[in-house]
């Protein structure tokens, strides 16, 4: 009972898509969202839950799409971020809220994308005057990613950067954004390191994060396949992220950007298709996914730099294959893994050697949600793919 109420504490803690209801996943197209009823219901069609960023006149329409919705309003983004008048921020942010908190839709407000250090104060101004007038609303930052320069992040590395900014801004959960699915196919350096750096945070903290990923190439990013938005959503949720963003959905009218799940001319790429299908997946595992507390977290096969292989109590010691695997303790003791298949090019057969023998596998279906016996042709995992097993002693 002592470990269920701990649990149950913790998760708390962390558990801020909770708050929009028990099943709710945060999956969040990244940018500006236009306030068009028929725009809205295709993004729920897509299988996204939460629209970013809106005005505060499309908040209806978003709930009318069953939709949440990250405000973006002068009130909380519109500051130069190293000036902050903590006093008029809190009258701005009241008259804010005052306008919308009534609104069902509402998520959180947008403060700031990928702010130095030196912004931190100016944000914990802002975001206090969120916390204090609409409590279970998110004061929305989003983090660089761990590529960031010194010099950007304002920060002499990484893993100081979060630190600071949990110590100053005391953030409701964390975001960052990664994009490392460079041309010529693989993978950018670091990529796991920095959910391995959120992941930390998160549980130090008792925060949730977010990882927010690739749908739009551009730059030297490469196209995405069905492998490489499998492999990013998969891998977050095996290193524990309670949201997924995607930059973006609608692909911008600039640069190269291409291929984005609404092209730029408001029609449907094949990338709106195949996120629909990761998206609908996440949806049937959400209900247990959020019942969920991160143990471990490991690799098999060449493992990538700065990450390990399994220790002495990881619940899988041995499996065929560049395997990710995440260990986890559900809220009520039972025991689960979630393996991801890391290769972009080769489907691979998961089948795992257990520390101890369980009595039972069974893999929660991203079909249907339910569990059923592991086994047989529900073994092999496609690129990029993910399992959800819970083992039985």
């Amino acid at each position: 009972m002592i470990r269920r109420l701990v649990f149950a504490a913790v998760m708390m803690g962390i558990g801020l898509g909770a708050r929009a209801g028990d099943d709710f996943f945060p999956l969040m197209g990244w940018g500006h969202t236009p306030n068009d009823p028929a725009v809205l219901k295709k993004m729920r069609e897509c299988g996204l839950t939460v629209a970013g960023f809106v005005e505060p006149a499309a908040l209806d329409a978003c709930r009318d799409a069953g939709l949440k919705a990250i405000v973006s309003d002068p009130r909380t983004a519109g500051y130069d971020w190293a000036k902050v008048d903590a006093a008029e921020a809190r009258s701005r942010v009241e008259s804010l809220v005052k306008e919308v908190k009534g609104n069902p839709a509402v998520y959180g407000y947008l403060l700031r994308d990928e702010p130095s250090s030196a912004f931190f104060p100016g944000l914990a101004a802002v975001a206090s005057a969120v916390k204090e007038f609409h409590p279970s609303a998110w004061p929305y930052i989003n983090l660089f990613p761990n590529y960031a320069t010194p010099e950007q992040l304002g920060s002499p590395d990484y893993d100081s950067h979060i630190k600071t900014f949990v110590e100053v801004c005391k953030p409701t959960a964390l975001s960052y954004d990664n994009y490392s699915m460079l041309y010529g196919g693989g993978l950018r350096e670091g990529y796991f390191a920095n959910l391995d750096s959120m992941r930390r945070a998160g549980l130090e903290n008792k925060l949730p994060f977010w990882n927010i990923v690739l749908t739009s190439a551009h730059f030297n990013y490469r196209e995405a396949t069905d492998a490489d938005i499998r492999f990013q959503v998969y891998t977050s949720l095996a290193y524990g992220a309670r949201g997924i963003a995607y930059f973006t959905y609608f692909t911008p009218a600039i640069g190269n950007y291409r291929l984005g799940p609404i092209d730029q001319f408001g029609h449907e790429t094949p990338t709106w298709a195949k996120l629909r299908t990761v998206n609908l997946q996440v949806a049937k595992l959400a209900p247990t996914l959020l019942k969920l507390r991160s143990d471990a977290v490991y690799h098999f096969g060449d493992a990538p730099k700065e990450c390990r292989g399994p220790d002495d109590h990881s619940l899988i010691t041995s499996i065929a294959g560049p395997m990710l695997v995440g260990d986890f303790t559900h809220e009520d003791g039972s025991r689960y893994v979630m393996i991801v298949n890391r290769s972009f090019t080769e489907s691979i057969p998961s089948q795992p050697t257990f520390r101890q023998p369980p009595k039972k596998v069974e893999q929660v279906s991203p079909y249907d949600g339910r569990l059923h016996n592991f086994g047989g042709e529900m073994i092999w995992l496609a690129p990029g793919q993910g399992t959800l097993l819970k083992v039985s002693p």
